[in-house]
């Protein structure tokens, strides 16, 4: 399998269908097999990506945040079975520990949302929230738990925003001091360190923008966008959950300094590669087969074994880093622009994969491939109209109507309005250009989601 040319046509086929914008770097055994960039790293096409362009990880900076934890606890600083309000006595939750916040099996309660504290801080207060502010925000919420600590999974940031004022408090340093320190610099990762770029500027312009696409089908970055920018920006002074902005070749760096036990010892990994056990005895396994460790997802293959990774994302923005324990494997892609179609974005990301895995991958396909090119328009007319949906649905088809000799429908996702065209993939069957939703059309009604809906 000639995997860097295979991985190279396939990240250039993406950016050309609109649907992948940064790097990638695959390695075996200590070695770069395949690499590489495209696209630009601001919205306006003036900076070429390269390589060594710096990206914002978003959620692969829990690895770090567990990271700091068991650096802790092998100084015996805490066990990882002390009740988090051991430490922070007004911290509301009784029997939460540290192992809970880890393994996201905390309990707290379902509706905690970040933007419901820091959104309404940067536009009413015209400041970002500290993460230290965190607690107050939680106590003043008066919300009871969700479940009992340890009963089920739900993946939460504010857990690991909690993690990273304990790092703090117990290590007498900032958290960002306290990981430059103890993780990158053991590590070699030279050119990794938590930044806060919307608070204090972006050091430099290799760093990369996130960008997201506008309705009028222009790029523009998170942080400016009217969408986008109350969270993105009022969230900027959190901790733990991300924030750290680094290299494909530093996060080569971190893959060996793993393997040589630079940071962590090869017991201390496998404590975090352990699948986190439920109050009901059984291990955690989501819809993917995939476990939960502290601040990894764990995959067991048949082949390859042990793999564990983690994946991240933020408006613009999705990051993924897999460590492949049991074979000498690392598999690193960013991406810093929304992409334009999802099918090829998925089957982009997905045939990286694939290759690493040692299988073949799928062709990257945009809705464009495999739509009908010369469809049957003549009942097109009738599938217009009013459609019932409930109105409890994250998201509902309202209308269809037809444009320009093409099928459109108005829908409303989690209560913001969207209009988007319907592409033809049989008779009756149709697809959407930014998702992997199928809408199937019937006698005075339409399908999807494994539901049907009359026209009213």
């Amino acid at each position: 399998m000639k995997k860097k040319s295979m991985m190279d046509k396939m990240a250039r086929e993406a950016y050309e269908k609109g649907s992948f914008n940064g790097v990638w770097l695959y390695g075996e055994n200590g070695k770069i097999v395949s690499k590489g960039a495209y696209g630009f790293r601001d919205a306006e096409n003036k900076l070429p990506m390269q390589e060594d362009t710096i990206f914002e990880m978003a959620s692969v900076t829990k690895m770090f945040t567990a990271t700091a934890v068991m650096l802790l606890v092998r100084e015996g600083k805490l066990d990882l079975d002390d009740e988090y309000v051991k430490y922070f006595p007004d911290y509301p939750y009784q029997g939460v520990t540290v192992r809970h916040l880890l393994t996201h099996t905390s309990g707290m309660p379902d509706d905690f949302e970040t933007d419901t504290w820091v959104c309404p801080a940067w536009e009413d207060e015209n400041r970002i929230p500290p993460c230290s502010e965190i607690l107050k925000f939680i106590c003043e919420s008066g919300e009871e738990a969700s479940h009992a600590p340890g009963e089920t999974f739900r993946y939460t940031d504010i857990g690991y925003c909690l993690l990273a004022n304990l790092v703090e408090k117990l290590a007498g340093v900032s958290f960002e001091d306290f990981l430059k320190k103890n993780v990158f610099e053991p590590a070699g990762m030279k050119e990794s360190a938590i930044y806060h770029t919307r608070r204090d500027g972006r050091p430099s312009d290799r760093f990369a923008r996130n960008m997201v696409l506008e309705a009028d089908g222009s790029y523009v970055p998170s942080d400016v966008s009217e969408e986008t920018a109350p969270y993105v920006v009022g969230s900027d002074g959190l901790n733990g959950c991300d924030y750290l902005y680094t290299t494909i070749f530093d996060m080569l760096a971190w893959d060996r300094a793993l393997r040589e036990e630079k940071v962590l010892t090869r017991q201390e990994q496998m404590i975090m590669f352990t699948p986190v056990t439920l109050n009901s005895g059984e291990e955690f396994v989501d819809d993917d087969d995939e476990s939960y460790g502290f601040g990894w997802c764990i995959e067991e293959d048949d082949d390859l074994g042990l793999i564990v990774s983690h994946s991240g994302g933020m408006p613009g923005l999705e990051t993924w880093f897999e460590h492949f324990v049991d074979q000498d494997k690392v598999l690193i892609i960013f991406n810093c622009r929304d992409y334009r179609d999802l099918r090829a974005f998925r089957s982009f990301w997905d045939g990286l994969r694939a290759i690493a895995h040692g299988e073949e991958p799928d062709p990257v396909e945009s809705i464009e491939d495999i739509a009908l090119k010369d469809p049957d328009k003549s009942k097109w007319e009738s599938f217009c109209g009013k459609y019932e949906h409930p109105e409890e649905r994250d998201f509902i088809i309202d209308e269809v109507y037809l444009k320009d000799g093409e099928l459109y429908a108005n829908a409303i996702i989690e209560g913001d309005d969207l209009t988007f065209r319907l592409y033809p993939l049989a008779e009756n069957e149709f697809g959407r250009k930014r998702g992997m939703l199928k809408v199937t059309f019937g006698d005075e009604c339409l399908m999807y989601d494994d539901q049907t809906f009359k026209k009213i």
